[in-house]
């Protein structure tokens, strides 16, 4: 099964070149991570003060996908660094740092 997630986020104006900075030279281990629980097609794109985000995910447990990325030691150092950068939206969950967003239209 294959879902399209789509999420957004604050980017806090005055760490706008850092997050870019880092993620010019994302570690591989987190991208392994990313790629060992079935996430594929990952963009983040920036928008003023806002990062959107897009990727897919294949896979039958995204719940347990993501807490397997949560776990990971590296890709808890790496929010370490990044969420610093970002600021949580109104609306966003508790516990989130993302807020999801609800897919309105999809052209394959």
């Amino acid at each position: 099964m294959t879902l399209r997630i789509g999420q957004k986020v604050g980017l806090r104006p005055e760490k706008r070149e850092e997050y870019l900075a880092l993620h010019r030279a994302v570690w591989p281990e987190v991208l392994a991570k990313l790629s060992e629980v079935g996430i594929r097609n990952y963009t983040i794109f920036v928008a003023g003060d806002e990062l959107f985000s897009y990727f897919e995910f294949e896979g039958d447990d995204y719940p347990a996908a993501m807490a397997a990325v949560a776990a990971d030691p590296v890709t808890q150092e790496w929010w370490e660094l990044t969420d610093p950068c970002q600021t949580r939206l109104p609306g966003t969950p508790e516990g989130a740092q993302w807020l999801g967003l609800e897919e309105a239209f999809h052209l394959d």
